[in-house]
């Protein structure tokens, strides 16, 4: 697969280095507003920076990876599904659901993958295989913990959609894979107790959200922008023969128990480190699943779902009420 990166940021430089590690899988171009930017990834990893109509353009060219800015990911979706080329692309879609749900029409048919990569994480793959299995019997609540190490930097939080569209939105999207059955209300409440200039501009950053499904499973998600010890990861899946966990990431795992008590590693301490092996796998299936022509494990559906979770979470939030999914 020859792929083009859209976008030499922070995230475009974690995905470089998941296609560099690919054997099936050549960087042939970046694309980048900032040339600097472009040229710095494209010399790091054997590349060359290209124009985004070159790259739509050249039908050697099989895919795309869309890492830019949130507000140019409709126009390059629509762009490289009509050029033929198959498409992986950051969350979300884009911050209205409306135009999301538009955009998700016009590219059908194409091979389209969001980048949901936790669902490629492998404590969180195993615990979505055991349920599947069996292992815990019939699922009945599901808990899921996300707590970043620090806030953001306030210019990043005016631009992000706020925190159920930009950080939760990752946690709707296990809670509806786990879940594996329609969600029909969502309740959340937020608070600013970490950083007063992030509520300064309108958002949260102390979040918690309940979902209920159709056959009455109840999901909750916690969030917080602040965790002192590191990144915290964290899954809960309860059921009526047992319970799976998914516990934090840290460099060795290691436990030291001793007469002062029990000592473990703090988790690893961003996203960067933590999901590194869940970028890889992402990849590999975007690539895999091209090549065998199935669908990948996350779509630009999942895309639209996860984003119309989020907004009836703000809706919830500013009204102060149950907001039944149908209404959104």
């Amino acid at each position: 697969m020859k792929l083009a990166l859209i976008g030499a940021g922070r995230i475009g430089r974690v995905h470089a280095l998941s296609i560099a590690a690919h054997p099936e899988v050549t960087l042939a171009a970046v694309v980048d507003a900032y040339l600097e930017g472009a040229e710095a990834l494209a010399r790091d990893f054997d590349s060359r920076v290209r124009s985004i109509d070159e790259v739509f353009e050249d039908s050697e060219i099989d895919a795309v990876l869309i890492a830019s800015s949130t507000a140019t990911h409709i126009d390059y979706l629509e762009r490289a599904a009509a050029a033929g080329k198959a498409i992986l692309c950051e969350k979300p879609i884009a911050l209205d659901l409306a135009a999301s749900r538009a955009s998700a029409a016009r590219v059908a048919g194409s091979h389209c993958a969001l980048a949901f990569n936790r669902r490629h994480d492998p404590q969180f793959s195993a615990l979505k295989d055991q349920l599947v299995q069996g292992r815990i019997g019939k699922l009945e609540t599901l808990a899921i913990t996300s707590r970043d190490p620090e806030p953001p930097p306030l210019a990043y939080v005016k631009g992000s959609g706020g925190l159920f569209r930009d950080m939760m939105i990752h946690d709707f999207d296990m809670a509806r894979w786990l879940l594996d059955e329609p969600i029909v209300n969502v309740h959340a409440c937020g608070s600013c107790l970490v950083d007063p200039a992030i509520g300064d501009v309108g958002d949260v950053d102390t979040a918690v959200a309940i979902l209920k499904t159709t056959s009455g499973r109840i999901c909750t998600i916690s969030n917080s922008r602040r965790a002192v010890y590191g990144y915290d990861q964290r899954i809960e899946a309860f059921g009526s023969d047992g319970m799976l966990q998914a516990q934090n990431e840290s460099d060795t795992r290691l436990k030291f128990v001793g007469r002062q008590g029990q000592l473990e590693e703090a988790p690893r301490w961003f996203f960067l480190e933590r999901y590194a092996e869940a970028f890889r796998r992402e990849l590999d299936d975007f690539y895999q699943s091209w090549r065998e022509g199935r669908a990948p494990r996350a779509g630009i559906a999942d895309g639209v779902e996860a984003l119309r979770l989020a907004e009836a979470a703000n809706i919830s939030l500013s009204e102060g009420r149950t907001v039944r999914l149908e209404e959104v």
